[in-house]
């Protein structure tokens, strides 16, 4: 005998009897359409859902006895492990956005070259590797600024020291950017310095006292035209 589920009604009104199987197929057609589906969320809004009451149910486990309360705490500590390194990954290591970003000279300005030099050496002997890397850097930027291979330029950073030096002293560009990452990974990173680092910035240093400078096509003329007297009318200088 039919059921109420098996009955429909006619567009007079009429009770009309449809099979079971054939019903319960238009129901599931029915509620299959769009319109009562448009704000539901969405697959990933549902991963999400549960992921997180899985994390919450953790946490609230933690507050618990005996092996639940064991549970809960290792996974929310395995969380928070991943979510940090998926932090690491994307923004990097703490400090990296900072480096190469400060002046050579820091906040007390330039000093002579031979004065840097002097500080370095003594900090080499006592040991400070950090601090001598630092001054021998320093030294080698203002040493060729003294000698007008760079301008006095306040705000300069050791890897646009490189980049200027190179031009003009084109054999040891890569020596000079190689100096300059190691002074910024001591400096601003978090690098151990050690008496190599030291090494390697101070023979570059006396390397580069005794290098000649590459000139740019024409730049001697302005030289050799003013060093040219100039002569008078008629003959005379």
């Amino acid at each position: 005998m039919p059921s109420w589920g098996d009955r429909l009604l006619a567009a007079g009104g009429a009770p009309v009897t449809v099979p079971r199987d054939p019903a319960r197929d238009a129901a599931r057609d029915e509620l299959l359409n769009a319109e009562y589906h448009k704000n539901d969320p969405s697959i990933l809004q549902r991963a999400v859902d549960w992921f997180w009451d899985h994390v919450s149910g953790a946490l609230g486990s933690i507050s618990g006895d005996g092996t639940s309360g064991t549970t809960g705490l290792v996974l929310f500590l395995v969380v928070a492990v991943l979510i940090g390194a998926a932090l690491w990954w994307r923004l990097g290591a703490p400090g990296r956005a900072a480096r190469t970003t400060g002046d050579v000279y820091g906040v007390e300005g330039p000093r002579s070259a031979a004065q840097y030099r002097a500080d370095a050496a003594g900090h080499a002997a006592a040991g400070r590797w950090a601090d001598a890397v630092r001054e021998q850097m320093r030294a080698l930027v203002r040493g060729l600024e003294e000698r007008t291979l760079l301008d006095s330029r306040p705000g300069r950073t050791a890897d646009e020291a490189a980049d200027e030096a190179g031009r003009a002293l084109p054999e040891h560009a890569a020596a000079l950017h190689a100096a300059a990452r190691t002074f910024d990974d001591i400096t601003y990173g978090e690098r151990t310095a050690d008496q190599a680092a030291y090494r390697l910035l101070h023979e570059l240093d006396r390397t580069l006292e005794h290098t000649r400078p590459v000139l740019t096509p024409g730049a001697a003329a302005p030289a050799a035209s003013a060093s040219t007297p100039t002569q008078a009318p008629g003959g005379t200088a």
